[in-house]
């Protein structure tokens, strides 16, 4: 069985996106579960210069996580210079969400005997050299016998 076989090894990503996923996703669940709120009471309300800062930073962090993603071509901020309808922004925050569920799908995977992990580059070389050592002691094994 080879190395990717043995530990359920799919796609990697790097640990710098995953650190910033972990960081981002709290906020703009936060953010989102707002928008949503204010949605229902003023859909067609204009968002404020502040408040479209304050999601577009968020916006911005999380955009450096989906890059390369299949989905990330229709992930953009919210236009600023012409300020969004409460509504629309809903509309583009859900697509975020949709993204990075779609990356914590492909990335977040039950590795063997190490329960879940994010498997980026970092883990896939821990567990490259784990692998090799259970190699060399089935190598010595079998030459014992």
């Amino acid at each position: 069985m080879n190395f990717e076989d043995y530990y359920g090894i799919g796609d990697v990503t790097t640990s710098n996106r995953t650190e910033e996923y972990d960081a981002s996703t709290d906020v703009f669940k936060s953010l989102l579960h707002e928008v949503k709120e204010l949605s229902k009471k003023k859909p067609d309300a204009t968002m404020s210069k502040a408040k479209v800062k304050i999601v577009n930073r968020v916006l911005g962090n999380l955009l450096t996580v989906l890059v390369g993603q299949p989905d990330a071509k229709y992930l953009e901020s919210l236009d600023d210079d012409d300020l969004p309808q409460v509504s629309d922004a809903v509309l583009i925050m859900v697509q975020f969400e949709s993204s990075l569920a779609a990356f914590r799908k492909q990335y977040f995977r039950n590795v063997r005997s190490h329960g879940h992990q994010w498997v980026t580059t970092d883990l896939v070389d821990f567990l490259r050299e784990e692998y090799e050592g259970l190699i060399a002691e089935d190598e010595d094994d079998d030459l014992e016998e």
